[in-house]
């Protein structure tokens, strides 16, 4: 079988067939009435602040969708947040791009949303470790989207292998609870040193804590087990079986330190999220999060042509940025015109035509992805993580 998982193929991608029916059908009216205006579309999700900023990326990948179109595109950098207009602006004949709307919008909504989550769980235990464990509740085609999303978002690591090799990084984890079950209850002891024998030295030594007994008594074993060798213990324990759990960690944690474990590690996972994590960041060390960044919702963009000329359509070379060769247009409860987005000098968004002064002091946002078909930008996920974090900073990101 050439697709035996029945995924939509690159090549649909980036053809335009993967695209919803309509698109087809416009292009084929269009056509028919000899038709291919000159616009100008932009990507937005709301149209005025909110004040609640989301991050953006999928930006590497909306690149690749177009690169070798004729058009122009502007978008904000990867890994900039933003509280309403534009993020990204369209230049050039309609029919260049009218299939490719469905894939620039699912290239950037989910993505997106996995990254302002995982952005919030990033944020709330800033000194801590925290990881990806969510690969397992997605659609393994997109699992290098989940893991870029979270390293975006200044996570510290991720758990998918094959993620890892598409991304250049390497995937970590220790241990399930099935590996204690092949050792069977009692024999945690030699699971643990089976463990530790067979994987390569620069694997932490981790331990699964609460399998069997209750999570105070598997993580002493476990220090007992392998002693100095042993990095931490992980508390993976079940929502239904948790009682409190900050008190099960404070209690791990005083009777690991009494008997002079104090360099063994606590980690947590288990359907952690934002305010869990708040909640234990003070007794614990680590953090693994996974449904709170795959059950994000999609950031809502859509795509609107906001000024039209009447023009064929067929040339590049009487384009501008200002859009002032365009009649401002667009549907009812969108804004006509062509668009800029700034950062204001006290950290805000500010959303203003593209032809009119910005705010003082303030910083168009707006930067060169496309032009004339060529890809124009460079792309550095270490930077744009770097960006995001800095821009949280700036902004005042925060869900708490």
């Amino acid at each position: 079988m050439t697709n035996p998982f029945g995924i939509v193929s690159s090549e649909a991608i980036l053809e335009g067939t993967a695209t919803d029916a309509y698109f087809e059908r416009t292009r084929t009216t269009l056509e028919h009435a000899g038709k291919n205006p000159r616009v100008v579309a932009e990507v937005t999700a709301d149209q005025f602040p909110t004040g609640s900023f989301e991050l953006f990326t999928g930006v590497k990948d909306v690149a690749t969708l177009f690169e070798g179109r004729d058009v122009d595109v502007d978008a904000l950098p990867d890994g900039q947040l933003f509280d309403g207009g534009p993020v990204l602006r369209i230049e050039g004949p309609y029919l260049e791009f009218a299939e490719l709307e469905t894939s620039l919008l699912g290239f950037l909504s989910q993505p997106s949303g996995f990254a302002t989550a995982a952005l919030e769980a990033r944020l709330a235990a800033p000194d801590a470790t925290v990881l990806s464990f969510g690969a397992r509740h997605v659609h393994p085609a997109i699992t290098a989207t989940v893991e870029r999303a979270a390293l975006l978002a200044g996570l510290d690591g991720f758990s998918h292998v094959a993620a890892g090799e598409i991304l250049g990084r390497e995937a970590g984890g220790t241990m399930p609870h099935a590996l204690m079950f092949c050792f069977g209850e009692g024999n945690q002891a030699d699971a643990w040193r089976a463990f530790d024998e067979a994987v390569p030295d620069e694997t932490p030594r981790i331990a699964l804590a609460d399998t069997f007994w209750d999570e105070k008594s598997e993580s002493l074993l476990a220090a007992e087990t392998l002693g100095e060798d042993l990095d931490g213990v992980r508390i993976d324990t079940t929502g239904s079986r948790r009682g409190d759990f900050r008190h099960i960690i404070r209690e791990v944690r005083w009777e690991l330190d009494a008997r002079g474990y104090e360099d063994v590690d606590i980690f947590c996972s288990g359907g952690l999220g934002p305010e869990n994590i708040r909640e234990l960041r003070d007794v614990a060390d680590g953090f693994g999060v996974g449904s709170h960044i795959t059950e994000a919702d999609s950031i809502d963009f859509s795509l609107d042509i906001v000024a039209i000329s009447e023009g064929s359509g067929e040339s590049s070379s009487s384009r501008t940025q200002s859009g002032s060769e365009y009649e401002p247009i667009s549907k009812r409860g969108k804004l006509s015109g062509v668009k800029e987005v700034y950062r204001t000098a006290d950290g805000g968004h500010h959303v203003a035509l593209a032809d009119r002064d910005g705010p003082e002091n303030g910083e168009a946002l707006l930067e060169p992805l496309i032009r004339d078909g060529e890809v124009v930008r460079k792309f550095d996920l270490e930077a744009a993580s770097e960006r995001c974090l800095g821009d949280a900073k700036r902004t005042g990101f925060s869900r708490e």
